[in-house]
């Protein structure tokens, strides 16, 4: 594992963080196995700086490069009176992880739920994800929650 010679922080994502963070969210499909498309991604992109949107991006940079970066959604509940936030996507650059930054992603997720008084952070992993759960572990509690999916198209 090879450590960083900055510090990391954890910030709001740029435009021109594009090119890095196209790199870490193709790598994110090929661990889940799939391929969601250049035009998913180029929505998904627009919409991280379009403020009607709810989906937002931050990145773990140091002050060369980005090491990763979580995705959000903020959404209604019929659970809640306030919003939930919804952690949709983590990744952390393979070279740097056992060094926290997964933890300052999902930390600063956290952050902003409470500062939009959000009822609820929460997030899904694979079950074979063995060595994101045992961050998630540490940091959460595991509801038992089981989900399901029915294709619509």
């Amino acid at each position: 594992m090879a450590a960083t010679h900055h510090p990391i922080t954890v910030r709001p994502l740029a435009q021109g963080d594009l090119e890095q963070w196209q790199d870490y969210w193709s790598r994110y499909q090929a661990f889940y196995n799939v391929d969601l498309g250049m035009d998913v991604t180029r929505l998904t992109w627009a919409r991280f700086f379009d403020p009607d949107e709810p989906v937002h991006c931050a990145v773990a940079a140091d002050s060369e490069r980005i090491h990763g970066f979580v995705n959000y959604v903020f959404h209604r509940s019929t659970w809640g009176r306030n919003d939930f936030c919804y952690l949709e996507d983590l990744y952390v650059c393979p070279n740097v992880r056992g060094q926290m930054i997964g933890k300052k992603l999902i930390e600063y997720v956290q952050g902003q739920a409470r500062e939009k008084t959000c009822d609820r952070l929460y997030w899904h992993t694979q079950e074979s994800n063995r060595t994101a759960q045992r961050l998630y572990d540490w940091i959460a509690e595991k509801p038992g929650v089981i989900e399901y999916r029915m294709k619509l198209a």
